[in-house]
């Protein structure tokens, strides 16, 4: 499967044929959301299922994601495996060659088990923006809201290769935020270019990041008993209010590194189903182990029901600042002595009030610089102060 970027086919061609010169039968599911591959791999006992995606990221980029045949990513050691193979220049061993065809179907698949996990939704009368970025959701993300009931307008729904993420989606949601501050529509869902994320907006223009929606869906699960172990994973990024309002209703918290990948693995580790990002990254292991964008915006309306999202406050956010700071060498942030004295005195001055993270991107070249803190003046120059540390020590660009 593949999102829209121009590459995609391509590369898609190419791991197709790798596939079958190594002997493997390679079945080509067409443009689907990331998610399409954890469920189809399952739903048709497949081997091992690959998105030719590079997620939220430009169109210039590109890669590949690999699930295995329980529908969860590969381990880290399998895709080292996998890079040191095809970095080597050792021949692999001649095999017969293998066959590439359509998976017909795919999206039909991928709606169909939508529509009978939320089958007790009705959106009818339901007024709803899409912001599809121009990625893999273009398709199925409009259709399944209708069939679920509700009035729906999509924007983002012509890729022509190059303009997947591109002023759009999920991370660029003033778009979205200010379409539907007009007051033609209830809210909005904004997914990125490969589907897995999603942010929402209220009526207001607002915007709902990940902590908040997946605050949303814990307490209305926990309400429902429909939350195994009564807890949720999340990453270090997860706002202190989340925490707060977890502590009140009961709900155990477990708290990860940064990616989806950890918070899928302490899920798996607990037993439990639902954990997520700030980004937008949220995952109900109930459908399928991977982030949904799509599944996760109609679990979102079956918590509402029949409110509205801007009456509904399930935690109170801590002002937080998040700037990316382009540099040189992200690596070298380990290293930065200056950098690291600069965050322990002010956690210092924080300890007990709110809290400073700095990290590295895991995929482009910034260094993440977070800040909470009791009120927004403070937050910001805290913020400030930091970024222009790391500024002078890793080399802005």
């Amino acid at each position: 499967m593949r999102d829209t970027r121009e590459s995609g086919e391509m590369l898609e061609a190419a791991l197709a044929a790798g596939v079958a010169a190594g002997g493997g039968h390679a079945l080509l599911g067409g443009v689907l959301p990331t998610p399409g591959a954890a469920l189809l791999v399952r739903r048709h006992g497949f081997d091992l299922a690959a998105v030719v995606s590079a997620s939220h990221n430009p169109y210039r980029d590109n890669g590949i994601k690999f699930f295995g045949s329980q529908g969860t990513k590969v381990s880290d050691e399998h895709e080292t495996l996998i890079e040191g193979i095809v970095a080597g220049t050792d021949a692999l061993p001649p095999r017969p060659v293998g066959r590439v065809r359509e998976l017909h179907g795919a999206p039909g698949d991928y709606l169909r088990e939508l529509e009978l996990r939320f089958a007790d939704l009705d959106l009818s009368g339901r007024r709803v923006l899409l912001d599809c970025a121009h990625g893999a959701t273009y398709r199925v993300a409009p259709e399944i809201f209708r069939r679920l009931g509700a009035e729906v307008e999509a924007l983002a729904v012509e890729p022509d290769g190059r303009n997947i993420n591109d002023g759009c989606g999920s991370t660029h949601v003033d778009l979205l935020a200010s379409r539907v501050a007009r007051g033609e529509h209830d809210l909005g869902f904004a997914f990125d270019g490969d589907g897995d994320r999603v942010l929402a907006v209220d009526r207001a223009g607002q915007v709902v990041d990940g902590d908040e929606l997946l605050a949303l869906a814990a307490l209305h699960l926990r309400a429902k008993d429909r939350l195994p172990g009564h807890g949720v994973a999340v990453t270090v990024m997860t706002n202190y209010g989340f925490h707060t309002a977890m502590r009140d209703s009961g709900v155990d918290v477990a708290v990860t590194p940064v990616g989806d990948r950890h918070v899928l693995a302490e899920l798996l580790r607990r037993g439990w189903a639902l954990g997520g990002e700030q980004s937008g990254h949220i995952i109900d292991t109930g459908f399928v182990p991977s982030g949904d964008g799509v599944a996760s915006a109609l679990l979102c309306l079956e918590a509402l029901g029949p409110h509205d999202l801007a009456d509904r406050h399930a935690m109170e956010k801590l002002p937080q600042r998040l700037v990316n700071v382009t540099v040189a060498d992200r690596g070298a942030l380990e290293s930065a002595g200056a950098v690291w004295e600069a965050v322990e005195a002010e956690s210092r001055a924080l300890e007990g009030r709110g809290r400073v993270l700095i990290r590295p991107s895991g995929t482009e070249p910034l260094v993440r610089v977070m800040v909470e803190a009791p009120v927004e003046a403070e937050c910001e120059a805290v913020t400030a102060k930091l970024v222009g540390v790391v500024q002078r020590e890793l080399g802005a660009v």
